[in-house]
């Protein structure tokens, strides 16, 4: 039985369509993708929406008793501007649930800056390949617009509750978050 809070289903939704294009890309070009297993570079400790904060609080509660504890140990002394405190040896503990962000990380984004259309990946990453078919790019600021929508009808909903929510949680803060959504 899914013990997931039915108010994190459209992120959850959301999610799930980000893993399916992520996993095309990398089928399509995986000899170009050199992001693996204990690659962290990226791995930073980032802000999250509400809903992304939550959705982590709820996976991390399924997690067995000592894990739970070992992760808020590991997060608590995490400074903001640090690597990610979910990382044990280059490895996410957390992988499976991890946050939009974590999972685009590396493959190529097509965002507006400055007026002008910019694709940007990791370097280490389509080395050598000329140029890259439109359903291999990530529309980061579609996402991020899609993404924004699902958290403001999250907020929402647990703003009716009386639960008032800061505007973005770190990685730490959101393993602490403890908040029944059902």
């Amino acid at each position: 039985m899914d013990s997931t809070p039915p108010l994190l289903a459209n992120y959850l939704a959301l999610r799930d369509r980000i893993d399916e294009l992520c996993r095309s890309i990398q089928r399509e070009f995986a000899p170009h993708i050199a992001c693996s297993a204990g690659c962290d570079r990226c791995c930073r400790h980032l802000s999250l929406f509400p809903v992304e904060a939550f959705t982590l609080a709820a996976a991390a509660r399924r997690l067995p008793p000592d894990r739970v504890e070992a992760l808020l140990r590991q997060a608590a002394g995490a400074p903001p501007d640090a690597p990610c405190p979910l990382l044990k040896d280059g490895l996410c503990l957390q992988y499976d649930d991890r946050p939009i962000i974590c999972r685009t990380h590396g493959l190529p984004l097509v965002f507006t800056e400055d007026g002008t259309q910019r694709v940007d990946c990791c370097p280490d990453n389509f080395q050598g390949v000329e140029s890259l078919p439109g359903s291999a790019v990530i529309g980061l600021d579609r996402l991020n617009a899609t993404l924004t929508a699902v958290n403001a009808v999250f907020v929402d909903a647990l703003e009716r509750k009386g639960v008032h929510l800061p505007t973005r949680m770190t990685i730490a803060e959101a393993l602490s978050t403890n908040i029944n959504l059902d």
